[in-house]
Parts: structure tokens; C-alpha cells; sequence
């Protein structure tokens, strides 16, 4: 069979594995050929590509970012961007295409897939946000590149008896923050799911500092909003490809809690540090378990689907279901979270 692979949206630790995986599977048990297209679906589009065999492959396992580069760019930017796509595909006497992304990525695949493209879809993303599957791969490195932060943090801000604000990414849901603010002892914790009154923020803070010198850590998710009514914030510009452009409400929540506590604050943003690096040895394993799972599915005619982790195993679930709605932090662990709070 001939197979393309491609990689979308943002980058993330453990896509090098992935394509790895696949190719290694596709190579040595199928016989396979594998197409790799550059920059996620800008590649269909432009018919970009580039041979991946094992040689080529090799030493990729622990590198970050994705050798096949990536970009936002859908085929549904575009009035002919669908049959750009069905055209390249067939050009290159394609049997499958492998789809590695989050949440816009893989929702443009579901499309088309429904336009008769055949599709399977692995779910990567640093939010953990993806329905349908336990664990997105690039998800564990971040939470442990944030709460490598945090513990750095720690000392700077008991030396002086400050309060530390760290902003994490999560546009839509909080797993970062909360994993991370979980591991690193944090003070307060802001998700999306849970907005927030700054007064209330504040009013912790000073009774936990009132009981001694202490050092305070605020982990805020970028998506984090205020509870009406409570804090007055500009709504965020719109990017190209549709997309709130987040970032900035540490600043926001800093500097009121500086104002109405007294205490000295200052802000860290982790930014995209979060999504460099090398993948962790958890990340790395669970991405080459979907690779070699999403191969084995294009070779079953299972398309339409999505590999996913579930309790303890890779399984497949229809991709449509699986992009239906976000996967919220989960509740039990949300209340045990607020048990650490100040």
C-alpha cells in the first residue's frame, strides 16, 4: 500500500515518534510506501512531499517538533481546497492518509473523511483536550516542562515573600494547569472551566499569607476568564485561521492582586517552551503505540477512526465521536485540586 502521513496545527512533542512508528511498521511488516506531506494539509494542498523510509527515520524518537514541519492551513480556508486535496491524493496513488493533530486538525479530517477521503486520525495535542481518548501525546512533557518551572519558582519566591503568576497553556480546558499546579504545590489554580472572582483570589492570598511569610504561586491556564461582573477584560483579537489570540491574563490577574493585597507579584509565561524539547518517556511510548495502531488501522479499512487510549489500551473510536465536544478537566480531580488551595 501507499500511506500518507501528515502533522497539523501546533507542534508537540512525540510527533517525530509517531511518524517513526508508522513508517517502521509500514516499512518492515507491510511492505508499505509512506508519503510524507509538508506543513499538515498546506502539503495536499500544494502537493508537497517527502519520501519517509527507516533510514530517514532514524535518531527521531527523542526530537521535538515534527520533521514533516506543520501549519493551521485546512482545506475549507480555500473554495477548491477539498479537491486540491483529492487530487494530490490520487496523484500519488494514495491508499490511506494518517492525520496527526488536535482539535482543528482532526475535525478538518472528519470532514474529509465524510467527503470520501480515507482517513484515520491520531489524536496529539499538549491540552489533553481531544474527547475519546484518556491521553493525547506532548501532553505529559508539558505538564512536567511546567512543573519544572514551578518548583524554580518556589525558591526565587520565598526568598522574597512574593507572589508568583504562571501562565500555562490551555485555551479551552485547564489539564495543564491543574496537573501542574497538582505537581508543584501551587497556591490557586485558574482553568477555563471554572471562572474565577479576582476578589476571592485575593482574599485567600491574604489569609495564607497572614499566617506567616509564605510564598504564593498562582498557576492561570491561558483560556482562564473571570466570573461576570468580577474583573473587566478585552475580548481577545481573531487569528487567520479563527482562533482567539490568547495570552496576557497573568499579566491581568498580577496586577490585581498587587494592587488589591499589597503583595510584591510577578508574572512568568511559559509560552511555547512548553511545547519544545524532548518528549518524555511516557510521551514517547504512547506515540509510538498510535503509530503503529493508526497503520494497522489504514491496513483493516478502519477508516473514519481515531486511535485513542483506554484504559491501559489503544483502541480505535470513530473520529467523529471523539470531536464532538472538548474533554473537560475532570471533577473529582478538580475537588481534589481546590483542597490545596489557600
Amino acid at each position: 500500500m501507499r500511506v500518507g502521513i501528515l502533522t497539523g496545527g501546533g507542534d508537540c512533542p512525540g510527533l517525530n515518534a509517531v511518524i517513526r512508528a508508522v513508517v517502521r511498521k509500514a516499512e518492515r511488516h507491510y511492505g508499505d510506501t509512506i508519503v510524507g506531506f509538508i506543513d499538515g494539509w498546506k502539503g495536499l494542498l500544494d502537493d508537497i512531499t517527502m519520501p519517509l523510509d527507516i533510514e530517514r527515520c532514524r535518531g527521531l524518537l527523542p526530537r521535538g517538533g515534527t520533521v514533516l514541519g506543520t501549519s493551521r492551513y485546512q482545506p475549507f480556508m480555500y473554495d477548491d481546497g477539498p479537491e486540491r486535496v483529492m487530487a494530490t491524493f490520487a496523484r500519488h496513488e494514495l491508499d490511506g492518509l494518517i492525520s496527526v493533530g488536535g482539535e482543528g486538525t482532526l475535525a478538518c479530517t472528519n470532514e474529509m473523511g465524510a467527503l470520501g477521503l480515507p482517513v484515520v486520525g491520531v489524536p496529539k495535542t499538549i491540552d489533553n483536550d481531544v474527547g475519546g481518548t484518556e491521553m493525547t501525546f506532548g501532553f505529559d512533557t508539558a505538564v512536567h516542562i511546567a512543573t519544572e518551572a514551578i518548583d524554580r519558582l518556589h525558591t526565587t519566591a520565598e526568598s522574597h515573600d512574593r507572589v508568583m503568576v504562571v501562565e500555562v497553556m490551555g485555551r479551552h480546558v485547564g489539564h495543564i494547569a491543574t496537573w501542574a499546579g497538582i505537581a508543584g504545590g501551587a497556591t490557586m489554580i485558574l482553568i477555563p472551566e471554572e471562572p474565577f472572582d479576582i476578589g476571592s483570589v485575593c482574599d485567600s492570598l491574604i489569609r495564607r499569607h497572614e499566617r506567616g511569610p509564605f510564598a504564593s504561586i498562582v498557576v492561570v491556564a491561558e483560556g482562564a476568564r473571570p466570573a461576570e461582573g468580577t474583573l473587566t477584560m478585552a475580548e481577545p483579537e481573531i487569528d487567520q485561521y479563527g482562533h482567539q489570540r490568547l495570552g496576557g491574563i497573568a499579566t491581568v490577574v498580577a496586577s490585581e492582586i498587587e494592587a488589591r493585597t499589597g503583595y510584591e507579584t510577578r508574572v512568568t509565561i511559559l509560552g511555547h517552551v512548553q511545547r519544545g524539547g524532548t518528549p518524555t518517556a511516557f510521551d514517547r511510548v504512547l506515540s509510538s503505540w498510535y503509530g503503529i495502531e493508526a497503520i494497522d488501522a489504514v491496513h483493516d479499512g478502519d477508516f473514519g477512526s481515531m486511535v485513542a487510549l483506554q484504559n491501559g489500551e489503544v483502541v480505535r473510536r470513530p473520529l467523529a465521536e471523539c470531536i464532538a465536544e472538548l474533554k473537560p478537566v475532570h471533577p473529582g480531580l478538580w475537588e481534589a485540586a481546590k483542597v490545596f488551595f489557600a
